[in-house]
């Protein structure tokens, strides 16, 4: 009776063991298999008339060049597809507008992906003259759409997919022009330069999240990878990488005040709660090594800073992505 719990146990946890270990997979093929960029879909969205109706470009890295949708449908990722630009379409107060900040660009047989910060003009002559600051992003999670406000930016994103494996390190071929003079550019006030440089980030993060019976979402540090990119990269850097260093790293020597928890509520990262609901990850400490974690994130944004500042100008190129487990 003994042998047969013990079997039946280990048989279990070896069932369990191999189920984390294929989604775990699934996770990082996911990312390695589109982080070659070689393949681009593109929506065209009819702006408005009011400000002006133009025909825009919103860009996404899957299908074929010869994939291309027409209308204001939100986007839907295909099924295996984690990754998500931040190229998205808005109705606000029925206007359809559009923005796009990462685009497919040429690279030997194949494409890369050129990640910029810009300004968005709205104009309509005597009703609004808007001018905004867009970082551009790429990351893996989830940008619902249509965007419907401009309230509380940093929660429109949902960074991270479930995760639950230690990865060695990311790597990635990269070039960059980056140190343009921070601009602020919130649409409510006239451009501001801000008299200091900017810089792109590569962050990779591992969380342990849970939820409380609040529907509060917590989450602890499990691992983290952080690199700003201050210096022009004129030419390309094949696998550059990005270590991940596991626990409280802030006695480390390469540790930064920037790759801390976060705990700012302007920059804390978001989830949906179990009952759909919007929130904010708490993240309530560094992990104790050999903690598993729930989730990833994974995202490479052209300006490190909050939301409709940045160095206009900024632009990071990036190529094959690859998780290193």
């Amino acid at each position: 009776m003994r042998l047969m719990r013990f079997l039946t146990l280990s048989i279990t946890v070896f069932l369990y063991s191999h189920s984390l270990s294929h989604a775990q997979q699934q996770v990082v093929d996911a990312i390695n298999n589109y982080g070659n960029f070689d393949h681009w879909c593109v929506r065209e969205v009819k702006e408005s008339g009011i400000i002006g109706g133009k025909t825009k470009p919103l860009y996404e890295f899957y299908g074929n060049q010869d994939t291309t949708f027409t209308g204001k449908t939100p986007f839907s990722a295909p099924e295996g597809y984690i990754w998500r630009t931040n190229n998205v379409l808005a109705i606000v107060a029925g206007v359809v507008k559009t923005n796009n900040t990462v685009f497919p660009e040429k690279r030997g047989n194949g494409y890369c992906a050129r990640i910029e910060t810009h300004i968005e003009e709205v104009k309509a002559l005597g009703i609004v003259n808007m001018d905004v600051t867009c970082q551009g992003a790429m990351l893996i999670g989830v940008l619902p759409e249509p965007i419907t406000t401009t309230k509380d930016p940093m929660s429109k994103v949902l960074y991270g997919v479930p995760f639950t494996g230690c990865p060695k390190s990311v790597t990635m071929d990269i070039k960059a022009d980056v140190g343009h003079e921070v601009v602020r550019g919130t649409g409510f006030s006239k451009l501001k330069p801000l008299g200091y440089n900017d810089s792109a980030e590569i962050t990779v993060i591992l969380q342990k999240r849970w939820e409380d019976e609040d529907g509060n979402v917590h989450a602890l540090r499990v691992g983290t990878g952080i690199r700003r990119i201050s210096e022009d990269i004129p030419e390309w850097i094949n696998g550059y990488e990005i270590k991940i260093g596991y626990g409280d790293i802030t006695s480390e020597p390469y540790y930064q005040e920037y790759m801390g928890l976060k705990t700012d509520p302007e920059t804390a990262y978001h989830a949906l709660n179990s009952k759909g609901k919007n929130v904010v990850i708490q993240e309530d400490g560094w992990a104790e090594p050999g903690t598993e974690p729930t989730h990833m994130m994974l995202h490479v944004i052209s300006s490190c800073g909050k939301a409709f500042y940045g160095g206009v100008g900024n632009t990071v190129w990036i190529d094959n992505v690859k998780v290193k487990m």
